[in-house]
């Protein structure tokens, strides 16, 4: 191989990589920022391109597609002293590449951070039970505190959603224990409200029955006596069919109390004619007068 042929092989190679150094072509959905000898040059877009070479060089290939970045998990301290641990994920698109790798060093560790300061600001102004049961309004919030400067970025926050908020292990502990006090304390107050009713049922059944009772007896007595008046003005002088009538009805009564199971002793008139007699006598008078 002689020198000419060396030196046109040399000139061949160069003349491909010089070609290749200049034609760069940019696949869909990336932006690549190019710099001249060490400043801000183009923004090369999707498809061919050509720029110097050996002046020009890429510095950074930026995606135009959504990019999520996840937010690492965090202790944050509520309003009322309380512990919560909380993560979020936010979905970002950079407008404009050249904002986004000038204005900032690390614009996804920036918005991390920046997410996860603005997170806790937002939920430590804010109790326990708020944090847990508004998280549509953490995010809206969020959202818009952070807008602005990520914007500043050449980067628009299309969502930032709250992925876990829940209360620290020691908390749910604590929580846990207060619930089942609470319920303890619930059941008690039912037991307590159920045994006052039934006392006051119970109470007052007896004293409707004792009212029966006594109206009962007050009825049974205005009965008898007149029925013992009637039977005086009925009778007049014949005593004897009177006699027999009350004393067989008090051998009935008898009878029947001395079947009572409370019944222990039954005492019966040493003259029984004698005391029927005082019975119908009184009646008889009652009725005369």
């Amino acid at each position: 191989m002689g020198p000419s042929l060396t030196i046109a092989l040399v000139l061949l190679v160069a003349v491909i990589v010089t070609l290749v150094a200049g034609i760069k072509i940019v696949p869909q959905g990336e932006e690549w920022i190019v710099e001249r000898l060490g400043k801000y040059r183009a923004t090369l877009k999707p498809g061919l391109n050509i720029i110097i070479p050996y002046l020009d060089q890429v510095r950074a290939r930026m995606s135009t597609r959504d990019i999520i970045l996840d937010v690492e998990r965090q202790e944050v301290i509520t309003k009322d002293n309380a512990v919560i641990i909380t993560n979020a994920v936010s979905f970002i698109k950079i407008t404009d590449p050249k904002r986004a790798l000038y204005g900032v060093e690390d614009f996804r560790e920036a918005i991390r951070n920046l997410i996860m300061t603005t997170l806790r600001s937002i939920i430590g102004e804010m109790t326990l039970d708020e944090a847990l049961s508004n998280r549509e309004t953490i995010k809206a919030r969020l959202k818009e505190q952070i807008v602005d400067d990520v914007a500043d970025w050449g980067i628009t926050v299309k969502t930032v959603e709250i992925q876990d908020i829940t209360p620290s292990p020691s908390m749910q502990q604590a929580m846990e224990q207060q619930a089942a006090a609470e319920r303890e304390r619930r059941a008690m107050e039912t037991r307590a409200e159920g045994e006052k009713n039934a006392m006051i049922l119970v109470a007052d059944g007896k004293l409707e029955s004792a009212k029966r009772e006594a109206e009962a007896q007050i009825r049974l007595a205005e009965a008898s006596a007149e029925a013992i008046e009637k039977i005086g003005h009925s009778v007049g002088e014949r005593e004897l069919p009177a006699m027999f009538l009350l004393g067989d009805r008090y051998i009935e009564a008898l009878k029947t109390l001395s079947t009572s199971e409370n019944s222990k002793f039954v005492v019966y008139p040493a003259d029984l004619q004698s005391a029927i007699g005082g019975m119908l006598g009184s009646a008889l008078k009652k009725g005369n007068k």
